[in-house]
């Protein structure tokens, strides 16, 4: 059994999480590059982090990156084909979806406001958003660039837009108070608690139940 401070710091994470700022990420191949945004989603309260691959195959969590991110927020995997279906999904339960793309309507990520329920998509490393994402796109955005590069690193770009999000968040006094309800908290950390039990009776292995969980349409 985890000990009271562990609890109290369980409880504390919970209260600062953020279900209305999620990510999804659209067939980004590196698992490098996964795992730190992974890392900064946790930083600044996200939950819920999608992913779509055209294999359907799990990517690799780099344990050395994440620094343990990954244990605290939930990864959904789903296969290309469904990710059309799946922003639609979101957008019917009153989520914006906001898609990084280079286009002369695009914004500056910073024009975007983030208090609404948001879906960040961020796109590959080669050929960024697909385009029938692009065409779902409540907003579309860049971050602003003055070099002879004009895209940044992955992960380094939703660092800086999920951060923009976390001081717009912040202004609104949205880390103030939980905002996951009291059954919800309850079951997650219900299920952190069983898990972290299990992963330290295991020399640190995570059961698989609690890596990710796969979306099917």
């Amino acid at each position: 059994m985890l000990n009271e401070k562990r609890i109290a710091r369980i409880d504390n994470l919970l209260s600062k999480k953020q279900p209305d700022l999620q990510v999804m990420l659209d067939n980004v191949h590196s698992s490098q590059n996964v795992s730190a945004i992974i890392r900064s989603a946790d930083a600044v309260g996200v939950l819920d982090i999608y992913y779509s691959t055209k294999e359907n195959e799990s990517l690799r969590i780099h344990k050395t990156i994440t620094q343990g991110a990954h244990r605290w927020t939930h990864r959904y995997r789903m296969h290309d084909d469904h990710k059309v279906a799946f922003l639609k999904q979101k957008k019917e339960q009153g989520f914006q979806v906001v898609v990084t793309h280079l286009e002369e309507c695009a914004v500056s990520f910073r024009e975007v406001d983030y208090t609404k329920p948001t879906l960040l998509v961020m796109g590959n490393e080669k050929d960024g958003v697909s385009a029938e994402i692009v065409e779902l796109a409540d907003e579309v955005i860049i971050i602003p660039m003055q070099g002879m590069v004009q895209s940044l690193n992955v992960s380094v770009a939703t660092g800086l837009i999920l951060y923009e999000a976390q001081r717009q968040l912040e202004d609104a006094g949205r880390y103030n108070e939980p905002l996951l309800s009291n059954e919800k908290t309850e079951e997650i950390k219900a299920a952190w608690i069983y898990r972290d039990t299990i992963a330290r009776k295991s020399k640190g292995e995570i059961p698989l139940e609690f890596k990710e969980e796969i979306i099917a349409f």
